[in-house]
């Protein structure tokens, strides 16, 4: 079974950086696109950023162009997010999903940017 399992959130001041983990299995890693969610409180769920199978095409949403970085080690059939310059409004649960026949998702990590 499709299983996603993401690591990494916890409190951050803002300026800095995270990087999560999103550890996947129960399905052909390679020949799907990963994507990164978040949901701030109140807030309905949105798309961050998605990678290629290959690791070919990145796409991100405008608020976080330039600051975070989606990236892949099919090896270890893992995607990332390195966040970068983090603000208070970055402040979420973000989660890992696949598209496979349908949704799938994890369990979220909490991201916190706070001083």
């Amino acid at each position: 079974q499709v299983q996603l399992v993401e690591s990494g959130g916890g409190l951050v001041q803002p300026g800095g950086s995270l990087r999560l983990s999103c550890a996947a299995s129960g399905f052909p890693f390679t020949s799907h696109t990963m994507n990164w969610y978040r949901q701030a409180p109140g807030k309905e769920r949105k798309l961050v950023a998605s990678i290629a199978g290959t690791g070919s095409r990145t796409d991100y949403t405008d608020s976080v162009k330039g600051r975070f970085t989606i990236s892949r080690d099919n090896a270890k059939n893992t995607v990332y997010l390195q966040m970068a310059s983090l603000k208070p409004e970055d402040t979420a649960v973000y989660y890992c999903m696949v598209f496979r026949w349908r949704e799938y998702w994890g369990q979220g990590t909490q991201v916190t940017v706070s001083s």
